[in-house]
């Protein structure tokens, strides 16, 4: 009699513990079907997340917008997720850039520039896939920004450019929980097929990456 008793009970527990990982596989699944869907959602044709033309994702930047020709509408992070950050340097004027993003001629522009004394302009909502990086991987993880200046000359990289820049990319980091580090906060040189030389030998990444850090942890 014990034995059976004991035999029933087991089983009894055998089957609800089975029955409570059953439902919770199938809840996971139906989470995971949810997430794809939405991924799928907005990568349907003629689907787009509400937008005000001119807005801006960094508050301290003025929006100019580039030509749609340079980059491609999507629905970050939603279809295409973002964990990077590529530096670039314009090899060239503030008002120079500006004008080469603005051309559809080009089919090239990043999301930001930062000018010398600070100013930072966005170019592409981060939302959208822009055209920088040369690598279309690479392109559609992550977000780009023009530094004003030559890569030969040092003292392009002044202190208010570095703040400004820093402050720029510690939101991003922030707002897509990509890690400080040299992994994830690249050079356009560091990318796969990348024929381009920026940010260069004068450009400080060690102080770079101090201030992003200082910068998430005063947001924080």
């Amino acid at each position: 009699m014990g034995e059976r008793k004991a035999s029933k009970n087991g089983g009894r527990l055998l089957g609800r513990r089975s029955l409570l990982m059953g439902g919770a596989a199938a809840a996971g699944l139906v989470v995971l079907a949810r997430e794809d869907l939405v991924r799928l959602y907005w990568q349907a044709p003629g689907a787009q997340k509400p937008r005000t033309e001119g807005d801006v994702d960094f508050t301290k930047a003025s929006w100019v917008a580039a030509s749609p020709a340079n980059y491609r509408a999507a629905d970050r992070p939603d279809d295409y997720s973002i964990d990077m950050v590529v530096i670039h340097i314009t090899q060239g004027s503030f008002d120079s850039a500006v004008q080469v993003f603005q051309n559809p001629a080009h089919r090239a522009a990043a999301h930001y520039i930062v000018r010398r004394d600070g100013h930072i302009t966005q170019m592409i909502r981060e939302l959208d896939v822009a055209y920088h990086a040369g690598n279309r991987d690479y392109n559609e993880r992550s977000i780009g920004i023009e530094h004003e200046g030559v890569v030969e000359d040092p003292s392009a990289f002044t202190d208010e450019m570095y703040a400004a820049s820093a402050q720029l990319t510690a939101r991003i980091c922030a707002r897509y929980d990509i890690p400080v580090d040299r992994q994830h906060i690249i050079g356009h040189v560091e990318v796969p097929g990348s024929d381009h030389t920026c940010p260069g030998p004068h450009f400080d990444w060690d102080r770079y990456l101090r201030l992003v850090r200082e910068a998430r942890t005063t947001e924080a």
